[in-house]
């Protein structure tokens, strides 16, 4: 401490700033977007999830490309032919990635395939080749692959089935189908559950009374029954692409409820505020009060709420698919995958059909996490 002349006291100690209130101070400074940024990224496997996604969907029109063989290309010697492992090296000399030709047997005993490597001729694979015809984003024909396998060898990843299509082609093409049904269905189901919870939550009354009564009706049904007998009303004799988006449409129509209950509740305490008060004197009309003052301010849970449905509607199609009342063959889709492999007897014999249940469970897991990390990241109260 330094005494002045005139009897006051100096602190020598060298001025530490209050770096919590620079910190408070920069977030005033930063973009709302930028701040969920910042916050979704503390959440690892939030985001971890969120980029496993994006990767995911980038890939989908790629499909074809990124595929040995197209989704209903058969080998017929090779029904029910075991997972191939790609190796680099040859009696410890490198030759690139190569898999050994492999040549089918019956077992007598148990009535089953077994397959047996040639290890004496590795079969390099080849790059950049010409295979199957496909679409490329389902516009472009082409019949260029990523990768094949050479002439008398084959490339089984995740093994075939039993009409010797190769289940990893098939996994690929499934996800075109499988992750989309998600995207549809969620865009439904918000048209309907926020326009219809607005129309409650703004104006009550008796639109309020009625479209109550109806969102309990629908939550009092059982669901899976009634997903089978609006599943079970589709015309077998449709193709697979009108199938697919009333499949969509009804796993959205089934899921709003929730979201216009949600909608509802919220702005029946938003609708008192003073600022939507306010618009309503300034001249505002109904439709502009709800676009611009109601629902930005409920757009964090609406974007939360459709990352956690999309996985509930991938669900109810592989529920579907795999009763045998979603998507049917020709069209591929993991339900479509694992209604073939219904069988138990094969997948103890043949353990490999039933890995479309695989990319299901981490597809639902990381949309799951992607919600939860997007949930802490958009809530105003998170401290």
């Amino acid at each position: 401490m330094t005494t002045l002349p005139d009897g006051r006291y100096i602190d020598d100690a060298p001025y530490e700033p209050d770096t919590g209130q620079e910190a408070r101070n920069a977030e005033l400074d930063m973009s709302n977007g930028w701040l969920v940024w910042l916050r979704f990224k503390e959440h690892k496997l939030g985001l971890i999830s969120a980029l496993f996604l994006l990767l995911s969907y980038f890939m989908l029109p790629f499909a074809g490309f990124l595929s040995p063989y197209t989704p209903n290309e058969r080998l017929e010697d090779h029904l029910y032919a075991p997972p191939q492992m790609v190796r680099l090296f040859h009696e410890g000399e490198f030759i690139g990635p190569y898999v050994y030709p492999i040549s089918a047997e019956v077992n007598l005993e148990n009535f089953s395939w077994e397959y047996i490597q040639d290890r004496t001729a590795p079969a390099p694979l080849e790059f950049f080749c010409d295979g199957g015809e496909y679409k490329l984003a389902g516009l472009f024909p082409t019949t260029k692959h990523l990768f094949c396998a050479p002439e008398g060898a084959t490339v089984f990843f995740w093994g075939s089935d039993r009409l010797g299509r190769d289940v990893f082609s098939r996994i690929m093409y499934g996800a075109q189908l499988s992750l989309t049904v998600g995207l549809v269905g969620i865009t439904v189901s918000f048209v309907i559950g926020i326009v219809l919870g607005s129309i409650a939550g703004y104006f009550g009354g008796f639109l309020d009374w009625i479209i109550n009564r109806v969102i309990e009706i629908l939550r009092s049904l059982p669901e899976l029954p009634l997903w089978l007998a609006l599943s079970a009303a589709v015309p077998s004799h449709w193709g697979p692409v009108a199938v697919f988006f009333i499949i969509s449409i009804i796993l959205g129509i089934l899921d709003w409820p929730g979201l216009a209950r949600a909608v509802r509740s919220k702005f029946l305490s938003l609708r008192e505020e003073e600022f939507v008060r306010a618009a309503e004197m300034m001249g505002a009309k109904p439709s502009r009060v709800i676009r611009k003052h109601l629902l930005p301010n409920f757009l964090s849970h609406l974007i939360a709420s459709a990352t956690l449905s999309i996985p509930a509607m991938i669900l109810g199609e592989t529920a579907l698919s795999f009763l045998g009342l979603g998507l049917r063959a020709p069209a591929v889709s993991w339900g479509v995958m694992l209604n073939d492999a219904q069988n138990l007897a094969s997948i103890e014999i043949y353990p490999w059909t039933a890995i479309p249940m695989l990319p299901i469970i981490v597809v639902v897991l990381a949309f799951n996490f992607f919600g939860d990390g997007l949930r802490d990241a958009l809530d105003p109260n998170r401290s």
